[in-house]
């Protein structure tokens, strides 16, 4: 039987697709014990009462970080350390579903219950793909593969994925670099360090349209050397 879920999506403005994910996830066929929160990650003030208005509409939890920490934007060490307490406290396994991804009425539920089957899963991820239903950024390298369950060694994005109660209770997200601002490719990467098997599941993709919430890391496609100037000297978007 699967263990509950709890799910999660970090949000920090960009609030027309944000709400699009939220709505997109209430709408889903859920499994039975399930939780939903959204970490409001020092959204505007119009953005933040927008979010209030929604969670009060459909009924999710919402969690303003500015009310936890002064740490600017981005904080998803932080998030991830509530998430892994709170589900860790559930029995539940976690699952991160990101802003700027839209899922399928039947892509949790389906996810879920497909998990419970894998041998020894750490991290379980949906393929992303773009409007027209190519396989899109963070997955290219995945652009070949058949539509399937695929255990892999490549690194996971965090877009729409898994994360098993027993790799929650193997490693403890306070352990997390601070000095970093992204995990997907460190925990991921820990994962097969710890033993477990992460897998891809290219037959249940999802909408991703990636920074949504961060336009000028578009820059990294458009123009690249003005994407790794901010990135290295600005010292931003660490991995």
């Amino acid at each position: 039987m699967p263990k509950p879920l709890h799910i999660i999506t970090p949000v920090k403005d960009s609030y027309e697709t944000t709400a699009g994910s939220i709505r997109a996830i209430m709408g889903s066929d859920l499994p039975a014990s399930c939780s939903y929160t959204v970490y409001n990650d020092f959204s505007t003030t119009d953005n933040k009462k927008l979010l209030d208005e929604l969670a009060l509409e459909l009924g999710f939890g919402l969690v303003h970080l500015e009310d936890l920490t002064t740490t600017p934007s981005p904080n998803y060490r932080l998030v991830l350390q509530l998430a892994q307490k709170k589900a860790l406290a559930a029995g539940a396994d976690l699952m991160i579903i990101e802003s700027d991804v839209c899922v399928k009425p039947e892509t949790i539920k389906k996810m879920h219950t497909a998990s419970v089957g894998l041998h020894n899963p750490g991290v379980v991820a949906a393929v992303t793909v773009d409007e027209n239903g190519a396989i899109n950024f963070p997955y290219l390298y995945a652009s070949s593969y058949p539509s399937s369950t695929i255990k892999t060694r490549k690194r996971l994005s965090f877009c729409c994925s898994i994360l098993s109660n027993k790799l929650l209770s193997t490693y403890n997200f306070e352990l997390l670099d601070p000095d970093k601002s992204w995990f997907d490719v460190f925990i991921s990467h820990k994962s097969l360090k710890l033993g477990f098997s992460n897998y891809l599941m290219t037959e249940l993709p999802v909408l991703h349209k990636p920074h949504s919430s961060r336009p000028w890391k578009q820059l990294k496609y458009s123009r690249p050397w003005k994407y790794y100037f901010q990135k290295i000297l600005k010292q931003r978007d660490k991995i």
